[in-house]
């Protein structure tokens, strides 16, 4: 038990000086203070690597670890152990705190280990080379020790500098736009573009080691007098390390209209690094990443399979990447004849699709193109350089966030140039223009009869990709030399599954985090739990199959899953309304994420944070009127003109963020802060309302259930975080918590006038019976039961507990207690998880019993549904694989979270 007593949770206010300053500088400051005493509860903890293979050729590692409550203060440090017992470097940092002000989660930044390691209280061990960053010039200069990069403050030119030692790896990154004015949609016209760097506005250095450095960047694409494009990246640095990740993320402010040809259309966006080259052009090397460690092995002058042979020492030496001994020493047929030896500076890799690159080559601009091999899914790698030093490079998720391509250009001269792109200039321009016409839905009427037919909520301009985002992860190597095949296949397994250190789950179900209770880790030990558990592994595995099958890819779909499926068509409802891509729908992000936390399985990892990485930027307004608003469900990501909080829901980014520290999903959370504010600029009842309203800064109508729990999700975190406006946001949460409470039906009174200034909901002055089936289905339960675990106010438990026993209760039950039943509900399975937990928390065996009554016998899926596949082929459809017809993913992801759930709350009750 933790040693601070529960009643002192709320006089956390005393500890704002030291912690604030200490937490969202995000560990700007070392931490230096004298080891303490842990507490009891407070065992070391062991971290492991997701995947086999440990930190590998990644520069460095960041993960989250959380603490029980009391467990340890705010200045507390920590030590690292591998399995030998020896000392390993690593920085700390606080990224949440209990209301008592003891640490909740704390990040550790390691930049080197293998195996296993043991995390304790304890003095750190420093670095033998510590990461250091001087401001004091006009750049930003960041060491690891091995390599240094020289960061602009202003001007086109980002990274001045990568040097290792005293030779000049890279030069002048860049970031590049390509932006064509007009789209031309058959084959008339001439395709015309511009130009466009990246300038920056602002540098922020976030973190300054000894173990890890963090430099933010932000600016804008300009061309001319016009800005457009907003760009933030982050630059990451490990002490020890000779590389660098990158982490991009663009705004899209451009404008696009349906049924106009005219627009801001992306045709190219990339990253670009100059490369100096200074060997010998037989000594200059080309790798290209092909399928998985697969790689094109060429040098620029090659002298393999020539006429006359060089000498087979020579020639393995160049096809290594080794220094080639004196063309003196060779044949000198080939010596006296090498100015007859082309010289290949271009490369060109393309991944237009998931399913095809092709990789062409030429001797130098204004020359012909040669197919140099091709593929199915490239890796997304290349390194351009010689004996001397060179450049590695590489695109995460290459294949999946297609099209992207990767150029080496002149590596024939003194200067090659590397460009990644995010987005292919060799691709058809981001046409991001709503799918049609609007079909003569112009008013709402005609809109809630379109929304009965393809279930889309349709409304005029609503539309609109402006303020949509998108985040890429890009890695850096700056080599001494031509690394070895096998040092490559390292570098090569970084970019594809960045390596990431984790916490196990008894650590995470020890803390009460995330949900305290809510899950546990799977547990076959009878027959009963053991097909629960089969039928949750059967569901990812499906998903995980159809993101393959259906080619759930793409830049701007990565991630996402699809709503619903077409049994006739043996097909996906892609291109019908709110059938078709999910944005997180009934919250399959939070079932991912707790698979996660029960099993610690790498796969879900990637799985879940493929989607939390897509639904917080693309489903999410960054920018503009809608800003910090998501879009309901549709055949385009922002197509839907139900803009809500409960799709920006900060629920769906605390797992990512508090396992692994992630600043830019760090940013999303704390942008969401003033989304009440939102409610103002738009109601989201406004086509269904039958009385007038007019939203007013001080009664604004907002819901307890899809509403609220996306607004307090934001503020909690922001609380917890200690972050600019937590002390505001802590005011919003214990004030709305006490006004639902102080409604006259509680969470059944289902919404309130929330007043902006004062954070309160008004008190009504006479009940009202309001219950939505969505109410709790976008993490409102979850968020509940860490607010009922951190806060302590009985009326609030009591108003959520008397929702959670009534929802599944019968109508007669209902109308006994509130005057009024609630009317046609559904979703019952997934609220059988509400059941479950007042169950526990009240002592009611009764409601128990009804939970899993509830979970097996109502709506959703039961052990009578298939849980197969049925193979498919053509001509039934378009691609060889499966089926589950009867899988819907609203049903997934309420089934999912119920039967997690329900183990960890009731499994020793089970029927």
């Amino acid at each position: 038990m933790s040693p601070i007593p529960r009643r002192s949770l709320l006089k956390a206010a005393a500890v704002a000086g030291a912690a604030a300053q200490f937490s969202w500088a995000l560990g700007a400051k070392d931490a230096e203070a004298a080891p303490r005493g842990a507490a009891a509860d407070a065992d070391p903890v062991t971290l492991d690597w997701l995947e086999d293979g440990g930190l590998g050729a990644a520069p460095g590692s960041t993960l989250g670890v959380p603490w029980p409550m009391g467990a340890y203060r705010e200045d507390q440090t920590f030590a690292l152990t591998d399995a030998d017992g020896k000392d390993v470097p690593v920085q700390s940092w606080p990224i949440a705190y209990w209301p008592d002000g003891s640490l909740k989660w704390t990040a550790h930044a390691v930049s080197s280990g293998t195996g296993k390691l043991t995390l304790a209280a304890g003095a750190p061990t420093a670095p033998a080379e510590k990461v250091t960053v001087d401001k004091r010039g006009g750049t930003v200069d960041v060491s690891t020790g091995v390599i240094t990069a020289k960061i602009g403050k202003s001007g086109s030119t980002i990274v001045k500098s990568v040097t290792r030692g005293s030779t000049e790896i890279a030069r002048n990154g860049r970031l590049v736009l390509i932006r064509q004015p007009e789209i031309e949609d058959e084959d008339q016209g001439s395709v015309r573009t511009e130009r466009f760097d990246g300038v920056v506005d602002g540098v922020t250095v976030e973190q300054s080691g000894p173990v890890r450095a963090v430099v933010r960047i932000d600016g804008k694409h300009r061309r001319g007098s016009r800005s457009w494009l907003p760009f933030s990246l982050r630059l990451y640095f490990y002490a020890g390390a000779d590389s660098f990740r990158m982490v991009h993320t663009i705004t899209y402010d451009g404008k696009q209209e349906p049924g106009k040809a005219s627009g801001d259309f992306i045709r190219g966006l990339g990253v670009r690094f100059t490369v100096p080259m200074r060997d010998e052009s037989y000594d200059r090397h080309i790798r290209i990443g092909g399928e998985g460690s697969g790689l094109l092995r060429e040098a620029v002058k090659g002298i393999t399979g020539l006429r006359r042979d060089p000498g087979a020492a020579v020639q393995a030496a160049q096809y290594a990447g080794r220094k080639l001994p004196d063309p003196a020493t060779w044949d000198q047929r080939v010596t006296t004849r090498l100015q007859y030896i082309p010289e290949w500076g271009d490369y060109t890799l393309s991944q237009l699709s998931a399913d095809g690159f092709t990789l062409r080559k030429r001797t130098k601009k204004g020359h012909g193109w040669i197919a140099a091999g091709g593929g199915r899914r490239a890796s997304g790698f290349g390194y351009v350089g010689g004996v001397s030093g060179g450049l590695s490079f590489g695109l995460r998720d290459f294949w999946e966030k297609h099209p992207a391509q990767l150029d080496v250009r002149e590596a024939h001269t003194d200067e090659a140039e590397v460009t990644l792109w995010l987005w292919s200039p060799e691709a058809q321009p981001m046409d991001l223009r709503f799918y049609h016409d609007g079909m003569g839905q112009d008013t709402y009427p005609e809109q809630l009869e379109g929304l009965n037919i393809t279930y889309e909520d349709y409304e005029p301009g609503f539309g609109t990709p402006y303020g949509i985002a998108r985040t890429s992860e890009l890695m850096f190597w700056a080599n001494e030399s031509t690394p070895s095949p096998e040092k490559l296949a390292e570098q090569v397994a970084a970019v594809r599954v960045l390596p990431q250190l984790a916490a196990p789950p008894r650590q995470l179900i020890k803390a009460k985090v995330l949900g305290p209770g809510l899950y546990s880790e799977p547990d076959r030990s009878t027959p009963a739990k053991a097909r629960i558990e089969d039928h949750l592994d059967f569901l990812f595995t499906y998903y995980k199959d159809q993101v393959e099958q259906r080619r759930w890819y793409g830049f701007w779909d990565y991630g996402d899953i699809m709503h619903t499926y077409d049994a006739v068509r043996h097909q996906w409802r892609y291109d019908i309304g709110g059938y078709a891509w999910d944005n997180s729908e009934l919250s399959p992000d939070i079932w991912l994420w707790m698979a996660y936390l029960r099993s610690g399985r790498a796969d879900i990892f990637r799985f879940a944070e493929s989607m939390t990485r897509h639904t917080g930027e693309v489903d999410v307004y960054h920018l503009g009127q809608w800003a910090g608003l998501g879009t309901r469900h549709g055949v385009q990501h922002y197509a839907d003109s139900a803009k809500q909080q409960r799709i920006a829901n900060t629920t769906y980014r605390r797992y990512y963020y508090f396992l692994t520290a992630d600043e830019r999903v760090g940013d999303l959370m704390h942008a969401n802060v003033d989304s009440d504010e939102t409610f103002l600029a738009l109601d989201p009842l406004r086509k269904i309302r039958t009385e007038p309203y007019t939203p007013d800064r001080h009664a604004l109508s907002i819901g307890f259930g899809t509403d609220w729990s996306g607004l307090v999700s934001a503020w909690l975190t922001e609380w917890e975080r200690k972050g600019p406006k937590w002390e505001k946001a802590k005011a919003r949460v214990l004030s709305t918590m006490e006004t639902i409470a102080a409604q006259p039906n509680g969470f059944v009174q289902g919404s309130g006038l929330y007043d902006l200034d004062t954070g309160r909901f008004a008190v009504a002055s006479a009940p009202v019976v309001s219950v939505s089936h969505l109410s709790a289905v976008f993490g409102l339960n979850e968020l509940c039961a860490e607010l009922i675990h951190l806060v302590d106010m009985p009326k609030f438990n009591e108003a959520y507990f008397d929702y959670c026993r009534y929802f599944n209760a019968t109508k007669a039950e209902q109308a006994a207690r509130y005057g009024s039943h609630f009317g046609t509900l559904l979703l019952f399975q997934g609220h059988s998880r509400l059941d479950a937990y007042a169950a526990v928390q009240t002592g009611d065996a009764a409601l128990a019993k009804r939970a899993w009554t509830k979970f097996y016998g109502s709506d959703g899926y039961t052990e009578s549904s298939p849980w197969k596949t049925e193979p498919l082929s053509g001509p039934a459809t378009l691609v060889a694989g499966s089926e589950a017809a009867w899988v819907a993913t609203n049903d997934t992801a309420l089934y999912g979270l119920a039967a997690i759930e329900n183990l960890a709350l009731l499994g020793d009750k089970m029927p």
